[in-house]
């Protein structure tokens, strides 16, 4: 059964997507304006229903979960922000699958959180030591809300042209027309300081016991392979790595289904 609720994490709420049974995973979205974990992960966590429990929340300041007072958001309040939810819904030890912002915080969670934390799954991920800020990153960052800002992001998002239809396009822009405020907080220019928030020590990286699976796009422009991901192969203990060829910086919307198998055998190894 998916269905989405708010919980209260420390006095604070936390909106998330909840479907499947099972061991439990932690999706985690990345940082585009207007993502959400159910716009995210929802394909994802009912494909998966069968075998484990996928929890998808909107991280702070995107969706219906606020940003904490004063802040800005930024690594250590979205790691900080996932444990104790994970504690909440009733999880001791879980998976983690993190999209590009949400793949630094899921790295993040493992090193700090070795004993919770079973499995790493890192798609189109940042964090890795001396990353730069790439032109379709802080292009991205600063999209406009609108359907022209919708269009142009998905654009550098995506590979495939074909999946940049009017539909696409339409929902994204309106996701980020409701999201534009707390949004606007996030990444505010200049933005490679954010880059420089969501990089992880070469330390850290060395705390991630657990077993690691990044996913790549050979195409990403927004984080590119070489930069993005031969740094995380030398840095973390027990990693391997899994490339698609022509595809862009979201494989689980461009191969879905090769996509899907990869995680389930990870999961399930």
């Amino acid at each position: 059964m998916t269905g989405t609720r708010t919980v209260d994490v420390d006095g604070a709420p936390v909106h998330v997507l909840e479907a499947g049974a099972g061991p439990a995973v932690l999706l985690l979205h990345g940082s585009g304006p207007g993502t959400t974990g159910a716009g995210a992960w929802r394909a994802t966590a009912e494909a998966l229903a069968p075998t484990v429990r996928s929890v998808a929340p909107d991280q702070a300041g995107f969706g219906r979960t606020p940003l904490p007072t004063g802040s800005r958001g930024g690594l250590d309040v979205w790691t900080g922000q996932a444990s104790p939810l994970m504690a909440a819904l009733g999880h001791g030890a879980y998976a983690v699958v993190g999209h590009s912002m949400g793949a630094a915080v899921a790295l993040s969670l493992a090193a700090a959180h070795p004993d919770r934390v079973s499995r790493v799954v890192a798609v189109g991920s940042m964090g890795a030591p001396c990353a730069s800020l790439s032109p379709d990153l802080d292009a991205l960052w600063a999209a406009p809300p609108g359907p022209a800002g919708a269009r142009d992001m998905l654009r550098r998002l995506l590979l495939d042209p074909a999946l940049v239809t009017d539909e696409a396009v339409a929902g994204r822009a309106a996701a980020m027309t409701a999201g534009a405020e707390a949004f606007a907080r996030l990444f505010p220019a200049p933005r490679a300081r954010w880059v420089a928030d969501l990089t992880l020590p070469v330390a850290t990286l060395a705390r991630v016991q657990a077993p690691v699976l990044l996913v790549h796009g050979a195409q990403d422009r927004v984080t590119p392979l070489v930069e993005s991901v031969l740094p995380l192969l030398e840095a973390l203990p027990d990693v391997r790595l899994h490339a698609f060829g022509r595809c862009g910086h979201v494989p689980q919307q461009e191969h879905p289904a090769a996509f899907r198998r990869l995680l389930a055998d990870f999961l399930a190894t």
